[in-house]
């Protein structure tokens, strides 16, 4: 049986003016991940950073990428613009 298409729920222009910055707790650090539109049309929220993680009491730094991406927001019509 095929799984119903979700569909998003909000426009673009919604998202663009309400999406909050989102905190992100991974270990004992928090990130700010911001909304944004992806190249791929898609909305969701990015954080990249670095950070330092003890393994076998020596410090490694790793690199975060993280993308949280709205479901069904890359069908929504294009944004509308304002007029001048």
């Amino acid at each position: 049986m095929a799984k119903m298409k979700t569909i998003c729920p909000i426009s673009r222009d919604e998202f663009k003016s309400h999406a909050p910055v989102l905190e992100i707790v991974i270990g004992d650090r928090k990130f700010k991940a911001v909304p944004r539109e992806f190249s791929t049309g898609s909305l969701g929220w990015y954080v990249n950073d670095k950070m330092d993680v003890e393994i076998a009491g020596k410090p490694v730094t790793i690199q975060l990428g993280l993308n949280l991406t709205v479901v069904g927001s890359k069908e929504l019509p294009a944004a509308t613009s304002a007029a001048t």
